[in-house]
């Protein structure tokens, strides 16, 4: 049985954080103090890489925890506040209306003629952090941090997760957008 060739991001990852000890010395050199617990939980959200779920009480670390990863990885953070009434529309992305008006005027004035499939190209797309996360071109997957998503409804948890297990999200007009890495950190 052969197993899968890594990619170079995967090499990477490994190298900048070979061991639990290697990564509790260099959250403590980024001021981030890790028990053995959390490092390895980290460690493993990264060397595997699946998602991890911090849970705790508020202050007790879990944002610096991400901050402090994603700054070992040299990857971008990006953060979704999570609160009541949250969809999936405000966490992927909204429609730039004021520059889809402008399209519109501009192309009244050259008298050419418009269509929806012109409206609703990724250039008017406005991307929100779980659709960035998802488009982050690397070289490493960038880490999602979803804060406070037990605020969250049950159907946007749902989605959510979803969403990370497939790591793809469809956008009705413009089809579905593919992970680059596909099991990114979060």
């Amino acid at each position: 049985m052969s197993t899968p060739s890594r990619t170079g991001a995967e090499e990477d990852v490994q190298r900048r954080i070979p061991d639990v000890a290697t990564l509790i010395s260099a959250l403590d050199s980024s001021d981030y103090l890790a028990d053995v617990g959390l490092a390895t939980a980290l460690f493993l959200a990264v060397r595997l890489p699946q998602p991890i779920l911090l849970e705790g009480e508020a202050g007790v670390g879990k944002t610096e925890a991400a901050k402090a990863l994603a700054g070992l990885l040299d990857t971008p953070l990006y953060r979704l506040q999570c609160y009541e009434g949250i969809d999936a529309g405000e966490a992927l992305y909204e429609w730039n209306h004021q520059r889809q008006l402008l399209g519109i005027r501009l192309a009244e004035v050259r008298d050419a003629a418009v269509t929806e499939t012109d409206l609703f190209g990724p250039e008017y797309l406005l991307r929100r952090p779980l659709l960035q996360a998802i488009e982050h071109p690397g070289p490493r997957p960038a880490v999602l941090l979803l804060d406070e998503i037990d605020r969250a409804d049950a159907e946007f948890e749902a989605f959510t997760f979803e969403l990370l297990a497939e790591a793809a999200v469809t956008i009705p007009e413009l089809g579905t957008i593919r992970a680059t890495h596909p099991r990114s950190s979060s």
